[in-house]
C-alpha cells in the first residue's frame, strides 16, 4: 500500500541524545517551506512521528511517500523527490544512474531496527523459537508444516498444530528483504546458492505483499502464516513473533535493546560496509539493520540545501528521541557523528 505522510528504548541512547543541544533547527529565511521524500516502509512509523514534530517546531512540511526502498531509490535518482530512504544503501549501478542526472550522492544512517519473525498460530500461546536453519528451510519450501519435527525439536513442550506453513514475503523492491536475505545468505550456503541476497529475489515459495504493512496484514489475517516484518509494525499491531537463535547460540527476541547490542558489534558502518546481521554478541538480535537517507551532495537550490541539511541535522540529533517512542532504536552516538560529518559536505 502506498502511504503519504504530510508531516501531520533504550536508556543509554536517550542519555546520549539528551547530551545534544536542543537548539532550534528552524529553516532560515533562505529555506523552503516543504520537502518531498520517498522510499522505505521500514522507516515509516519513525518518520511519521519525527516529521510531524519537526513541522510543528520549524514550520517545514515533509511529504514522505512510503513506497518501498526500491521505489524510493528510483524516485530519488530521477530527481522527483528531495531525498530518498532505503534500508540498504544504493549500489554502484544505482549510484551511476543517479549521477547521470547530475547527482553526487551521500547516504547517511537514519534509523535502526530489527526484522521480527512473525507468525499467526492462535492455538500457540508461547513464543516460538527459530534457528536460522529452520527459517531458511521454511523460506526454501523445504519445511512445510508447523508440526514438522525440526520445529518441534527446538520448541519442546509446545503443542504445534498440523497446519501448512504459509510463507509471506515482500513483492516490491525492499531494503527489508535485503536485510532478511542477507541474513539467510550468511547462515545458509544453500540459500546463498539458490536465492542469494537482494532488495528483490526469486522466492522459491510464498505470497507477496507490498510494503511492511501489507506483509504484516497478510500474516495477521492468515492462520498458519509466517513473515519477516519490521519490529515496530509487529509491536504496534500486537502480532505474534518469536525468538531467533543468534551466532553465540542464544535464543533472542527482537527488542530495541537486543537490536542495539547487535549494532554495537560493528561501531562503524559505511554505505559500502553496512551489514550488521549475524554478528557476535550474547544478547544480540541477528536480523538487524540500518536504514539510510539519500541526498544529493550538490544541491541546485541553496534554499532546498539549507532546509534539507537543517532537517537531517535535527533527525540525527533531537529527532532520534522519537525513535524509541515508536519501538525503533535511537542511533548510536558514533553513527550519528559519522552522519553529521557527511551532512557537512552537502553544498
Amino acid at each position: 500500500m502506498k502511504k503519504s505522510v504530510i508531516t501531520s528504548a533504550v536508556a543509554v541512547c536517550a542519555i546520549l541524545i539528551a547530551g545534544i543541544s536542543l537548539q532550534s533547527f528552524a529553516a532560515s529565511a533562505s529555506g523552503v517551506s516543504s520537502l518531498t521524500g520517498a522510499g522505505s516502509t521500514f522507516d515509516y512509523p519513525f518518520f511519521n512521528r519525527a516529521f510531524y514534530l519537526y513541522a510543528a517546531q520549524n514550520h517545514v512540511n515533509v511529504n514522505y511517500s512510503a513506497i518501498g526502498s526500491g521505489g524510493g531509490i528510483q524516485q530519488f535518482s530521477a530527481g522527483t523527490v528531495n531525498f530518498g530512504a532505503s534500508d540498504v544503501p544504493m549500489n554502484a549501478g544505482e549510484l551511476n544512474a543517479a549521477q547521470k542526472n547530475g547527482g553526487s550522492v551521500i547516504q547517511i544512517p537514519i534509523a535502526l531496527g530489527g526484522e521480527a519473525i512473525s507468525y499467526n498460530l492462535p492455538s500457540v500461546h508461547a513464543k516460538l523459537k527459530f534457528t536460522p536453519q529452520v527459517i531458511a528451510q521454511i523460506y526454501l519450501g523445504q519445511l512445510k508444516t508447523w508440526n514438522d519435527p525440526r520445529i518441534k525439536a527446538i520448541n519442546p513442550g509446545v503443542k504445534l498444530p498440523n497446519l501448512p506453513i504459509i510463507v509471506v514475503h515482500r513483492s516490491d523492491g525492499s531494503g527489508s528483504t535485503y536485510i532478511f536475505t542477507d541474513f539467510l545468505s550468511t547462515i545458509s550456503p544453500q540459500w546463498a546458492r539458490i536465492v542469494g541476497r537482494g532488495k528483490a529475489v526469486n522466492w522459491p515459495v510464498g505470497i507477496g505483499g507490498k510494503g511492511n504493512e501489507a506483509v504484516a496484514q497478510s500474516v495477521k489475517n492468515t492462520v498458519g502464516a509466517i513473515g519477516y516484518v519490521e519490529l515496530a509494525y509487529v509491536l504496534q499491531s500486537k502480532m505474534q513473533y518469536g525468538y531467533v537463535k543468534n551466532r553465540e547460540g542464544q535464543y533472542v527476541l527482537p527488542t530495541p535493546l537486543t537490536v542495539l547490542k547487535e549494532a554495537a558489534q560493528k561501531p562503524s558502518v559505511t554505505s559500502k560496509n553496512f551489514s550488521i546481521v549475524w554478528l557476535l554478541g550474547k544478547d544480540a538480535y541477528p536480523i538487524s539493520g540500518y536504514s539510510w537517507a539519500l541526498l544529493d551532495r550538490n544541491q541546485k537550490s541553496s534554499a532546498v540545501k539549507n532546509t534539507l541539511v537543517s532537517l537531517f541535522t535535527w533527525m540525527e540529533g533531537p529527532g532520534q528521541a522519537q525513535a524509541a517512542a515508536v519501538d525503533y532504536v535511537p542511533l548510536p552516538q558514533n553513527i550519528r557523528q559519522q552522519a553529521l560529518h557527511l551532512l557537512d559536505t552537502v553544498k
